[in-house]
């Protein structure tokens, strides 16, 4: 194992972001950490895709990328990559 933490599934509620990892965990986050994120529709939050080996998600349409492994981290910061 190469150690990096790699994304497999993006899915959303009213509240978190939660990302399957590759290895079966899942990350739940409050959606209140990313404002770019909060203000978006479900539409835009649905048009993500992987970057960077898997390690991260990038969001095109609203030019916004999130680490994973940043999402570990205890902070109501914004966690943008």
């Amino acid at each position: 194992m190469n150690g990096l933490i790699k994304g497999l599934e993006v899915h959303f509620d009213d509240t978190y972001l939660h990302v399957k990892l590759e290895d079966g965990r899942i990350i739940s986050t409050p959606l209140d950490w990313y404002k770019p994120l909060k203000k978006v529709s479900i539409e835009q939050l649905k048009a993500y895709r992987f970057i960077c080996q898997n390690t991260g998600i990038e969001w095109e349409g609203i030019d916004y990328h999130l680490s994973i492994e940043g999402m570990l981290h205890t902070s109501s910061q914004n966690s943008a990559a």
